[in-house]
């Protein structure tokens, strides 16, 4: 599936290459990093999803003839550079959060060391994949967040094309979604997918009370020793949907001993109302080990809002809010140059939101023990081997302070804190070397992420904004580029 998708590129990549190639900066070294500058929804962070297909796309960079680059960059003008293209394979060094990592504005997610037009041409499909992915995951976590109840992802059939679809799956797993109906999804990590039957499955019985019944009564027999959820709204949910789901379940012996689960869903309505009345008709039939599923455009403000109202409901499924984020579906990531040939470079803009951070970067994400467990206290990003990458290494106290109110400061004491970096070398000399993880440790791993936060920086509506540094070092080397910048200008 990924066979080109090195190639899923801008043409101007590849024009940028073309002068770097003839002004002899092919080769120098750059360092170039992957990130967002604003969460979407207002929300506090983003999920990382995508880590993996990155680095899958680039170890696929390379390997097509002339003849091949040819057909976008013809003439006799491009002839040597077709050449280079040719003979060029990624040849350096990835730095990568994993996926299920919590990341914040302006961390780098990715950092791509490595001679400049190797690192350039990485840019489209990058973002491409990140973009989509890091939208899903985020907005993934928030649906999750508005319950406890389990909630499945349902969004094949309004995903943006069928990568999307399996991809988003994916994403929307590790950030929390209990399972996907996608069976590619399932097949790809072994995850399995789920289903129930669709309203067309229940009014090809004929259009008919009795129809429903024969309908229920045929899926039983068919999928006996499966889940058995029944789709009870297709005429009317109280008045004979349920009624003929709970004689269909009695006729069959299906009852609360039954494995592995059983239950009905509900697909429009009012479902806090409807769910109350199925869940008493179901109690008053003794099925009370019943689940509901409740389907219909739902979200997490929908959701948070049911559970206000006291609904009745076991499980959510949730299909375009996840699968194209849908609130927000074009997420923010950037990938900037930061250092070239071991100088730190930043784009200046009249937009201050704008502004990078330059040079060689790695965040500390510092924690600290309580009663009730490690909890994050701060992330902060430097540069690699500044004074305090240093401090920090050596478990040595350190204060941080914020960058736009440097009267807000925090200071750790030495032995009272632990640090790990988010950005782990994840290809070395073009070759992985960070093994690829299954979608239930990252899943894993994005949940114990996130109980580390603190409730109020875990809320969806206003949340409490956990404290995001930079090294003073990072500061004065970012100060000192825009005052040089400035004078030029000035001068010019």
């Amino acid at each position: 599936m990924f066979e080109d998708i090195a190639f899923c590129s801008d043409k101007y990549q590849y024009t940028m290459g073309k002068s770097f190639y003839d002004c002899g900066k092919a080769v120098q070294t750059a360092v170039f990093n992957l990130f967002y500058r604003k969460a979407p929804e207002n929300n506090n962070w983003a999920v990382v999803s995508g880590t993996d297909e990155v680095l899958e796309m680039i170890a696929g960079l390379g390997g097509k003839d002339e003849a091949w680059f040819e057909k976008f960059l013809p003439g006799d003008s491009y002839r040597e550079f077709r050449s280079y293209l040719a003979g060029m394979k990624f040849t350096g060094n990835v730095y990568a959060m994993r996926e299920g990592e919590i990341a914040f504005p302006s961390e780098p997610i990715i950092t791509v060391e490595a001679p400049l037009v190797e690192a350039q041409v990485l840019e489209t499909p990058m973002l491409c994949i990140m973009n989509h992915q890091m939208a899903v995951a985020t907005k993934a976590s928030r649906v999750c967040r508005s319950t406890n109840k389990p909630v499945s992802e349902f969004g094949s059939r309004r995903a943006h094309g069928p990568w999307a679809a399996t991809y988003g799956a994916k994403a929307a797993i590790i950030a929390g979604c209990a399972n996907s109906s996608n069976i590619l999804t399932g097949m790809k990590w072994d995850c399995g997918s789920t289903g129930t039957m669709a309203h067309s499955y229940v009014t090809s019985f004929g259009c008919s009370v009795a129809g429903e019944r024969n309908a229920f009564d045929c899926y039983i027999r068919s999928h006996r020793g499966e889940p058995l959820l029944l789709l009870i709204d297709t005429y009317d949910t109280l008045r004979c949907g349920i009624r003929n789901a709970i004689a269909a379940f009695k006729a069959a012996g299906i009852e609360d001993g039954y494995q592995p689960v059983y239950g009905v869903r509900l697909d429009s309505g009012d479902l806090a109302y409807l769910s109350v009345e199925v869940r008493r008709m179901l109690d008053e039939a003794g099925l009370k080990g019943c689940k509901i599923f409740a389907t219909n455009s739902l979200d997490e403000y929908l959701i948070a809002d049911l559970e206000r109202q006291g609904a009745c409901i076991d499980s959510y499924g949730v299909g375009d809010a996840i699968a194209t984020s849908n609130a927000n579906p074009c997420f923010g990531n950037v990938y900037k140059l930061v250092q070239i040939d071991g100088e730190p470079v930043l784009k200046r803009s009249e937009d201050r939101t704008k502004l990078i951070n330059p040079g060689f970067q790695i965040t500390w994400r510092i924690s600290k023990d309580y009663p009730e467990g490690e909890i994050f206290k701060a992330d902060v990003t430097c540069l690699r081997d500044d004074s305090l990458c240093r401090k920090i290494e050596a478990g040595e106290s350190f204060t941080i302070c914020d960058e736009h109110d440097r009267y807000k400061y925090k200071t750790f004491e030495a032995g009272t804190y632990h640090a790990r970096p988010l950005q782990l070398k994840m290809m070395e000399g073009g070759r992985r070397i960070y093994p690829e993880e299954g979608l239930q440790v990252k899943r894993d791993y994005y949940r114990d992420n996130l109980s580390r936060f603190s409730p109020s920086e875990r809320r969806l509506i206003n949340p409490h904004y956990y404290k995001v540094d930079i090294s003073d070092d990072l500061y004065n080397t970012k100060l000192d580029i825009i005052e040089r910048l400035v004078k030029d200008i000035e001068a010019f």
